[in-house]
């Protein structure tokens, strides 16, 4: 959907009916008056759309659009994002604005599931460190950088439904294509130090994960999501509690002002406006984390098979893959072109990336870099030349250290789960 529709969907939305409009995008409820927010919950949406706090919301009339998003739309600080979804706000990034190596903040996309907190002041914000430990806690940002290592990582994180626009028969969900990834730096601290200041008990088995954000409905005694993770990854170096990303607090967006990073996993286990880590001696039963929530058949199944809910399991480390980022999908590319992207697989390394452009009768070998560190994606480029003009398509496939390989198809499932097959980028060359 190009922008100008984007800003057209949003602004019949509210002509339409604003009250109506009021509360389903942004969760509001007028105050008496008509003017302002009786409900705070829905100023705290609309900030985070437009980026900052809004001093004079008071004033604001009923179904009152900011003009930044009238104008630009409502990933206000986001640059070239592809909206799936307004309420919550869930945005992917065009493969060919995923060039760099480190993806910029603007680029990074965006996974809610409820209404973020309307105050995110970090001077304000505290975690608590509870269940079975030795020492529950409550600290503050402050305290984190002071009292342990701070740390910067190149992380990679995605969403477990990124590629679920391609099942067929389709999986209910947002349609993520391929741009619910990026791996940025970010600055915090280790998960594993601030548990192991607490004093983690032997029968400790998952973290449970709590934010400051609301559930959609407007129920405080809702949340939106509530995942963990088994202790053992829990304990590992690169999972950090990060207050900076590239170099500058978190944007709003992707869970300012404290937030987890677990890389290789599926991002829906980094909680965003973090808030409480609680470690529990079950597996933690919070929501998104039942059901068929983030979890995969045990077993391959046929293309819309009915499958039962005790036959589902959880999904741990995310798949081998790999996405072309130069040239875009599209392109017109003269007889000789570099080709260029980047691989990642999990909690593996990379160990080959190769590249087709006769439809995968013949690859060619792609020089591949080492990642920068543990748990980042690894770039990857390699020169081609074509014999005459006309249809290309290039296709990449990335190999882990464990051997697995990226399919040019793969099993269906229900939820449009861990989609890892091929990158295919059309050319014409000329």
């Amino acid at each position: 959907m190009a922008d100008n529709d984007k800003t057209k969907d949003v602004n019949s939305f509210f002509s339409a009916d604003p009250e109506k409009a009021d509360r389903e995008f942004f969760g509001r409820v007028p105050n008496p008056d008509r003017r302002g927010f009786l409900k705070r919950t829905g100023l705290a949406t609309m900030a985070a759309m437009v980026g900052t706090s809004i001093p004079f919301h008071r004033n604001m009339p009923i179904g009152f659009v900011p003009a930044a998003m009238a104008s630009e739309d409502v990933l206000v600080g986001k640059d070239g994002l592809t909206l799936l979804n307004d309420r919550p706000v869930n945005a992917e990034t065009p493969p060919e604005l995923l060039d760099d190596a480190i993806t910029p903040t603007s680029r990074h996309f965006v996974r809610n599931n409820g209404t973020p907190p309307e105050n995110t002041d970090p001077a304000d914000w505290e975690l608590t460190i509870d269940g079975f430990v030795d020492t529950p806690m409550t600290i503050t940002i402050d305290d984190l950088k002071s009292k342990f290592e701070v740390v910067t990582r190149a992380l990679t994180l995605e969403c477990g439904g990124n590629g679920r626009g391609f099942f067929n028969p389709p999986a209910k969900g947002n349609q993520w294509t391929y741009g619910a990834v990026g791996c940025s730096e970010w600055t915090g601290v280790r998960l594993k130090d601030v548990l192991e200041a607490a004093g983690v008990q032997s029968n400790v088995v998952y973290t449970a994960h709590y934010g400051a954000d609301t559930h959609l409905s407007g129920d405080p005694e809702k949340l939106p999501i509530s995942r963990g993770m088994p202790i053992a990854k829990a304990m590992t170096e690169e999972v950090l509690i990060a207050f900076e990303m590239n170099g500058a607090p978190l944007h709003p967006l992707n869970g300012a002002p404290l937030r987890l990073v677990v890389p290789g996993w599926p991002a829906s286990t980094a909680q965003k406006w973090l808030t409480r880590i609680e470690l529990r001696d079950v597996v933690h039963d919070g929501p998104k984390m039942t059901g068929k929530a983030y979890r995969v058949p045990n077993r391959p199944v046929a293309p819309g098979e009915k499958v039962a809910t005790e036959d589902f399991v959880i999904i741990e480390r995310m798949p081998v893959k790999s996405l072309v980022t130069f040239p875009a999908n599209g392109a017109d590319v003269g007889m000789e072109t570099e080709v260029r992207g980047h691989a990642w697989s999990g909690d593996r390394t990379v160990e080959k990336l190769e590249i087709s452009t006769d439809f995968g009768t013949t690859w060619q070998t792609a020089e591949l870099d080492a990642p920068v560190n543990s748990g980042a994606w690894q770039n990857w480029r390699a020169n081609v030349s074509f014999a005459q003009a006309g249809y290309y398509e290039v296709w990449a496939r990335a190999t882990d250290s464990n051997g697995e390989m990226q399919p040019f198809a793969i099993d269906w499932n229900p939820k449009g789960y861990l989609n890892n097959t091929m990158h295919r980028v059309g050319l014409r060359v000329s």
